[in-house]
């Protein structure tokens, strides 16, 4: 039996949110929808100029791939996350937030100088998340932040896609995947925002190599991949790629594939007040659920059901007691 359910690899961010309308969005120059690299000034001027606005969620320890880890520790995983964070006060809070919820990794290790990355999250009258980030000394996460003896004694290794973004995060996801086929670790990565599907192609090939046990991706990164306006060649173009795949469609539920069979899962209707983190508890309450003796259809819906509830409300996690009641609503 492996030690960790999961083993996750991706950037280390403080995120912090705030609310903003669409004609803000306009006049700062803020692209709606995706995520946007920035500079440290750029993130510091966005903030100047929000300071007068409400920040609805204390800051919390963010980045994609952290935030499906923490979430399938929240509902029960065994879990390792890998990362990079400066010898800061930000880096010392990330580490200090994982760590509170169960997720193991390198806390003994030494900090390098330089300031860990932030996520500045604007939220749209309509939900919707754009977000501004500075990736910090995440940019140089690499391959010496890989645990491959923690890695080894998994069950799954997941990285994210904004990876593909940094020369040396992007030879740390290829090289964590080498580990885990060489180990018997299936392998499952996230595209994570429809600009790295569109921008960084060839690097998202690269760190699928020649294919992966399973793809998480919303309907615009899947669609962007196929070239197609079609979902059903989106589907046809997944099956290249990875044996398994979960395609988030908002609303409306999901498509999730099992290597086998198609099962359609329905989506819930709740009031949206914030897509922020909806794709990362997906992924991390689906992995949850297969690593758990559930299959794909079962975790398919706890998924879909998690990711409508942090929708429903401010910040990408839920309170720890959630998770559970989750569950026993699923059951």
């Amino acid at each position: 039996m492996k030690k960790y359910h999961l083993y996750g690899i991706g950037a280390a961010l403080v995120d912090t949110e705030i609310e903003i309308s669409d004609q803000e969005l306009g006049t700062l120059g803020v692209e709606k929808g995706l995520m946007t690299l920035v500079d440290e000034p750029r993130q510091q001027e966005l903030l100047d100029k929000l300071s007068g606005h409400m920040v609805h969620a204390s800051s919390t320890s963010g980045g994609s791939a952290c935030n499906s880890v923490v979430a399938a520790a929240y509902f029960g995983a065994t879990n390792y996350y890998s990362c990079k964070v400066a010898n800061d006060e930000h880096g010392d809070f990330f580490m200090n937030d994982i760590k509170a919820a169960g997720v193991d990794a390198d806390f003994d290790g030494d900090k390098a100088a330089g300031v860990t990355g932030k996520c500045l999250v604007l939220i749209s009258p309509d939900a919707e998340r754009s977000m501004n980030t500075h990736l910090g000394i995440s940019a140089t996460l690499s391959i010496d932040e890989i645990n491959e003896a923690a890695l080894s004694d998994s069950e799954y290794f997941y990285a994210e896609g904004y990876l593909v973004t940094s020369d040396t995060g992007r030879a740390a996801a290829v090289a964590g995947r080498s580990i885990a086929e060489r180990s018997g670790v299936k392998t499952a990565l996230s595209f994570s925002d429809p600009g790295m599907v569109s921008f960084f192609r060839d690097g998202l090939a690269e760190m699928l190599g020649n294919g992966v046990d399973l793809i998480f991706c919303n309907e615009a990164e899947a669609l962007g991949w196929a070239q197609s306006e079609s979902l059903d060649d989106a589907v046809i173009a997944l099956k290249k790629i990875s044996k398994t795949f979960a395609i988030t469609l908002g609303a409306k539920g999901a498509l999730v594939f099992d290597g086998e069979q198609l099962h359609t899962i329905a989506g819930h209707k709740v009031k949206a007040v914030d897509t922020n983190g909806a794709g990362d508890m997906f992924a991390g309450a689906f992995l949850y659920a297969i690593t758990h003796g559930h299959d794909f259809k079962k975790a398919g819906e706890l998924a879909s059901l998690a990711a409508a509830e942090v929708v429903s409300q401010y910040g990408p996690r839920l309170a720890g007691p959630r998770h559970r009641e989750l569950l026993a609503r699923l059951a």
